[in-house]
């Protein structure tokens, strides 16, 4: 009975929620990322498309049924959003398949950090001084990642930088976006943006072979999985509590990525991936501050 209160405890807390939430998320994209780079011999564009597809099939629905907008009010900039995270999570897809998977989802994690720079020029945000040398240890991981992993080549180093800008401005058109549309409606545009897009590149496709229709199945079924739950763990807890826990994905992404592709690295590489952890989650402490308790009159 006791262990039973206790579930019905933590369960009954919206901040502990949030926190389970989260890193069902992150376990999910850890586990769609694996299943990309087991899919490395099919076109990076084909996988995207059914990652695309596997939510887009489900929210779709589930937007008709509940009346939300399906076109919003801001068709340009939710049209620029979904072309921007297309080529974002195409760029990224390339990169899974030519190394690992720590240093890949790495890289991708400074997006924030060209967040920022576009906020300052577009929506004329202020950033703290702390900011920007929170940012300088992300990056300065970054170089020394790419220095100590030789396995890290140029193309692939300038295709994940591309997916971490890419990713930057997306965060970017998503706050300008917030408080006009709907979080379906912004999704949906980003999933149908690269379902179009992928079928540009169908002439590369090839059917799936034996197991790789599980893989490209739950590829789509990870995907949403992680896109539902992250998306409702920002909505029960703040950002400042949120943020350190998505950065879980990386440390299932080693797990993962040394269990099934025995993926191994060196401290030094180590190292950097944890100077990109620490910057952008101390970003986001320098942003918003460390939230006070309240004092009691």
């Amino acid at each position: 009975m006791g262990i039973a209160y206790l579930c019905m405890y933590l369960f009954s807390s919206e901040l502990l929620r949030g926190i389970l939430y989260i890193l069902i998320a992150t376990f999910a994209f850890a586990w769609m990322n694996l299943l990309a780079k087991y899919l490395s011999e099919m076109h990076p564009l084909q996988v995207v498309f059914f990652r695309a597809f596997g939510t887009f099939a489900f929210i779709f629905p589930y937007m008709l049924y509940k009346k939300i907008p399906v076109v919003g009010k801001e068709v340009f900039w939710l049209s620029v959003r979904g072309v921007i995270g297309f080529i974002s999570l195409a760029a990224f897809f390339m990169v899974i398949q030519r190394i690992p998977l720590g240093p890949a989802i790495s890289i991708r994690y400074i997006g924030p950090a060209f967040s920022v720079v576009l906020a300052v020029l577009f929506l004329r945000e202020k950033v703290k001084t702390l900011q920007w040398f929170c940012l300088l240890i992300a990056i300065a991981g970054v170089f020394i990642l790419k220095g100590a992993d030789f396995r890290i080549d140029e193309i692939s180093f300038l295709l994940a930088l591309l997916s971490a800008v890419l990713v930057g401005a997306v965060f970017t058109l998503v706050r300008y976006l917030g408080p006009k549309e709907h979080a379906l409606t912004i999704i949906n545009y980003f999933m149908i943006a690269s379902i179009l897009g992928s079928l540009f590149f169908i002439g590369h496709w090839r059917m799936p072979l034996g197991m790789e229709w599980t893989w490209v199945i739950l590829i789509g079924i990870f995907g949403l999985i992680g896109q539902v739950f992250m998306t409702r763990a920002f909505q029960l807890a703040d950002t400042n509590t949120i943020a350190p826990f998505k950065y879980m994905e990386l440390v299932y992404a080693l797990g993962l990525g040394l269990i099934f592709l025995d993926e191994e690295h060196s401290y030094m590489a180590l190292f950097g991936m944890l100077l990109i952890i620490v910057g952008m989650v101390l970003n986001v402490y320098a942003k918003n501050g460390m939230q006070k308790p309240k004092e009691e009159n």
